[in-house]
């Protein structure tokens, strides 16, 4: 095989194993209609609710606007959840899940919710995006001891 076929199929190698991995990273990251299950570990930090996920590339991600009073509200019962605890959430309903919350509008950098359940709106940083490629309609989660 010549030196130029040599470039091309290297090339094509490039490209065919940089999709692969891509549709692996759109997998984990929930794709629509899917029913990822994704769990963090969020604990507090500096005054509010922060997680840490080294997968997508976050540290210290800090939870605001509402979002840490409802997060209050589900560990309520959890001893020691200040030193962290296990949150699984979804776009979709999944067994278990004891709480919902609505899409309510994008803003410039995030999104905001609306939980019926504590009747609060909070918003989710564009840190969202690291596990979905568009805002959910729906996200459902349940808070659980480490």
């Amino acid at each position: 095989m010549n030196r130029s076929k040599r470039l091309v199929l290297a090339a094509l190698t490039v490209v065919v194993l940089a999709a692969i991995a891509g549709g692996v990273a759109y997998r984990l990251r929930g794709p629509r209609g899917g029913n990822a299950l994704m769990v963090i570990a969020p604990y507090r930090y500096a005054g509010t609710w922060v997680f840490d996920d080294p997968a997508v590339g976050l540290k210290r991600e800090p939870f605001v606007a509402g979002i840490p009073e409802m997060i209050d509200d589900m560990v309520k019962d959890i001893p020691d959840a200040e030193q962290g605890f296990r949150l699984l959430f979804s776009a979709q309903p999944f067994p278990g899940h004891t709480h919902k919350l609505e899409w309510r509008r994008g803003d410039k950098t995030g999104n905001w919710y609306y939980s019926e359940q504590f009747d609060k709106e909070g918003w989710l940083c564009p840190g969202l995006f690291r596990y979905y490629r568009d805002a959910p309609e729906e996200i459902y989660a349940k808070a659980e001891k480490k």
